[in-house]
């Protein structure tokens, strides 16, 4: 899974492509509730805006962590040259 290309803004997670920009927050550590019948044992709670929330395995947060890093380092495409 994970990012389609450097330069998309969308993340592949969870069979979905989340907009990096919805991304509110990420799990520091994995989901664990002790429940018998817990589907989301070991991975990681992504929270998006609107109250939605998607889950990522270890791998999966690791990319979906350098893909935020990545788009919010990126300079503003303002069409024009740097001087």
């Amino acid at each position: 899974m994970g990012q389609e290309s450097d330069r998309s803004i969308f993340f592949r997670l969870d069979d979905k492509y989340v907009p990096l920009y919805r991304v509110l927050w990420v799990s520091a550590v994995p989901h664990f509730c002790g429940a018998e019948d817990c589907m989301r044992e070991g991975q990681y709670e992504v929270r998006l805006e609107g109250g939605e929330e998607v889950w990522a395995d270890d791998q999966e947060r690791h990319e979906l962590m350098e893909a935020i890093e990545r788009w919010q380092s990126d300079p503003p495409h303002t069409g024009e040259e740097p001087w």
